[in-house]
């Protein structure tokens, strides 16, 4: 950390509050370099020091990027320069502080900066140089749980490895298997997908492996399986526990021996396929049963990777939401620009039993039907929403460490507490302010944090 300002004292007031010795402090009429070979992730600047002789805040801080380029900037201002703080943070500063700086309000800054850290990394890992452009904005997740998910993929997208993708129904396995496709060096080759839940039994076999003309009955002519359609690229098997027993035994030799034999023929036909299965059902259970074959089992088993539901993801319920509005505003022609904050508090609450996919159809649903241009919650199912607008009590995480399950908790009801005073107050600041207890400056930051828009409490959009 580097601590720049005109007031010598400042400096060490800030070092001796951070409790750390590797605070690096200078007084300097203006921005330079450090002269240390220590990277520095957070740059705490004086406006003065930051303005320095420059009149524009962007050019200043592009000067102070040009010599700390992965620092995070939070500006320290007087009261009387809240305004020109405010501006920095919009040009691109983290974050600003006023003095006198208090210990606990620095504290929160030095978190966010650490998390904020820790999130580019990963993001930044996840990218590297693997990451198609198309797939950015899949592999974009704020939930471990997924980003788990896409270090699997990445590390066995190269090879010709089985993939058992398992997980509840919505949860997004086709998407999953395309993306392990899409970087693949069979990407060039065809993705060809199965649904074999969806193929009546008598033909499930013709429709993988083909069929001779004259097979059996309706035959007419010779049909190539999906199988030898996909050589040389991938075959997805969706809901591969639903095959019968008879086709459980040709996939068991298809994986053994890498060869297929059409219904009605008599010869082997070399097939060069990667094979990606997927099921929202125990496979240990259907093999315990008796429904499905164990040696099949271990061979799709290979490579095993679990989907979470969106119930075990919901940090990235507020983002797969504008990814969703975004999508039907090309499709429907439509404009809308977000959803109410209460209405995604509460959406928060609902189980999601159809997962990703039932979101989707959701917010589709909210966009034909809301007239303006901020999501309401006439637009939304009623059984999905909580009618009196109270704050839920959610199903205890217990599979999180105490303290990020209670932060979880704090959080949630800190926003859904703001939301509904805005709401109350018809977005007017000071108001909300003065109900909540707390400086306009406070409020702005805490809206900030939680994503909360004052235009969304505007009474024109009631």
């Amino acid at each position: 950390m580097l601590v720049i300002t005109r007031d010598g004292g400042r400096s060490e007031a800030i070092s001796e509050l951070l409790g750390q010795e590797e605070v690096l402090t200078q007084t300097l009429p203006a921005p330079a370099e450090s002269g240390s070979d220590k990277e520095i992730d957070t740059l705490f600047v004086d406006v003065e020091s930051l303005l320095g002789r420059n009149k524009s805040i962007n050019k200043a801080l592009d000067k102070l990027w040009a010599s700390y380029p992965s620092a995070a900037i939070v500006v320290m201002a007087d009261e009387e320069q809240t305004k020109l703080a405010v501006d920095a943070v919009k040009a691109g500063a983290f974050d600003y502080l006023t003095h006198p700086i208090e210990k606990e309000e620095l504290g929160l800054i030095v978190d966010k900066v650490r998390e904020s850290d820790v999130l580019h990394s990963e993001l930044d890992y996840l990218r590297g140089q693997f990451w198609s452009e198309d797939s950015l904005e899949y592999v974009d997740t704020r939930s471990k749980a997924m980003r788990d998910v896409f270090v699997k993929i990445r590390q066995v997208a190269g090879t010709r490895t089985t993939v058992l993708l398992t997980g509840e129904t919505g949860t997004g396995k086709s998407l999953i298997a395309k993306l392990t496709h899409a970087h693949s060096n069979r990407r060039d080759m065809p993705f060809i997908s199965v649904h074999c839940g969806a193929i009546p039994d008598t033909l499930v076999e013709s429709e993988l492996f083909g069929h001779e003309r004259g097979a059996f009955t309706g035959a007419v002519r010779r049909k190539l399986g999906k199988f030898e359609l996909a050589h040389g690229g991938t075959i997805f098997l969706d809901e591969i526990g639903t095959v019968s027993q008879s086709v459980q035994v040709k996939l068991l030799h298809t994986l053994q021996e890498r060869v297929i034999q059409r219904v009605g023929g008599e010869s082997d036909i070399p097939v060069d396929v990667r094979i990606i299965a997927a099921t929202n059902e125990d496979m240990g259970q259907l093999c315990e049963e008796g429904k499905f074959r164990k040696d099949l089992f271990y061979r799709l088993n290979v490579f095993p990777v679990r989907i979470p539901s969106l119930r075990e993801r919901q940090e990235d319920l507020p983002r797969l939401c504008e990814v969703f509005i975004k999508q039907f505003n090309g499709l429907l022609n439509t404009e809308i620009k977000g959803i109410h904050p209460q209405v995604l508090d509460t959406l928060f609450d609902y189980e999601w039993p159809g997962n990703v996919r039932e979101l989707e159809n959701v917010i589709e649903r909210a966009c034909i039907l809301e007239t303006g241009d901020i999501l309401m919650a006439d637009s939304f199912p009623p059984d999905l929403l909580d009618s009196q607008g109270d704050v839920v009590t959610s199903p205890v995480k217990t599979s999180l460490p105490l303290k990020e399950a209670r932060q979880i908790t704090v959080d949630r009801f800190e926003r859904q507490y703001l939301a509904s005073l805005l709401e109350q107050c018809g977005g007017v600041i000071r108001e909300t302010a003065r109900r909540a207890g707390i400086t306009t400056r406070q409020l702005n930051k805490l809206m900030n944090r939680h994503g909360l828009e004052r235009r969304s409490f505007r009474k024109k959009n009631r």
